[in-house]
């Protein structure tokens, strides 16, 4: 007997499930949301790596839409962090203001290009031990850039992924740093940074905080947490959220850094 595509896979009751096969079902996982999302990437939009880095400062409590529908202006105006670190505060608190909490973003981002002036030569650096060092970076947003704009494998622990995390059964952690750590052991390392955009797209478009859309879940056979939500195929499907609209930045191609990229 097969496993119906509708119905989640069933397993004897109150079975622990073995970490082969848990790593088997989190694997499997990855691979068909990357079926379902084969455009998943960045939702930030970008050219280089300051800018990305800027970006991902600026999404703090906002969204990346409206981060995109400001970032345009703000990357004309500061090209490079020189710019960000001579910028005049009430200028840029003004395009900044559609994005709340204008003043402290402010704030944040010319400390961000003095830092970046005066202890890396005004480029963002390569290794997430630095990255960390700099005002307003955290692990979450040193492994957006390291992963997006250098190539570097990482876990981007924002509320989306360590949703999904726990719902589908990868973690019990509820700390970013240990949901990082116990989720990677999982996958191989050269797909973490996929696996946060698949877990991402996936939690932003289906897999809902509120009303999770069961019935129109590519993985709901795979999901231990299936039936938290709406399973009617119909009525989840109206529950699906559209992907937002792309700025004028989108599709255009991010500028290679200067340097080759080295490992840590």
């Amino acid at each position: 007997m097969t496993v119906s595509e509708h119905e989640p896979e069933s397993q004897p009751k109150d079975a622990p499930e073995s970490r082969l096969a848990l790593v088997r079902r989190a694997r499997r996982i990855n691979r068909l949301l990357g079926e379902t999302y084969p455009d998943a990437r960045a939702e930030l939009d970008f050219r280089t790596p300051l800018e990305l880095l800027v970006a991902t400062v600026l999404s703090a409590q906002t969204t990346d839409v409206r981060v995109n529908q400001t970032t345009p202006e703000l990357f004309v105006m500061y090209p490079d962090a020189q710019a960000y670190a001579e910028a005049n505060p009430e200028e840029l608190e003004e395009i900044l203001r559609p994005l709340g909490f204008f003043r402290a973003k402010s704030r944040a981002v010319i400390g961000l290009g003095k830092a970046l002036v005066e202890r890396f030569d005004g480029e963002v650096p390569r290794r997430l031990k630095d990255l960390v060092t700099l005002p307003g970076v955290g692990r979450k947003t040193a492994n957006v850039v390291l992963g997006n704009a250098f190539g570097v494998p990482g876990i981007t622990v924002d509320t989306h992924f360590g949703r999904l995390s726990r719902r589908l059964g990868l973690t019990t952690e509820e700390d970013p740093v240990k949901v990082e750590a116990e989720v990677g052991e999982l996958f191989p390392k050269k797909e973490w940074t996929m696996l946060s955009h698949h877990l991402v797209w996936h939690g932003r478009r289906v897999c809902l905080a509120r009303t999770p859309a069961c019935g129109a879940c590519s993985i709901k056979h795979l999901c231990p947490s299936y039936g938290a939500g709406e399973t009617d195929p119909e009525k989840a499907a109206k529950l699906v959220r559209p992907a937002p609209e792309r700025s004028a930045l989108a599709g255009l191609p991010l500028v290679a850094p200067k340097q080759p990229v080295a490992p840590e």
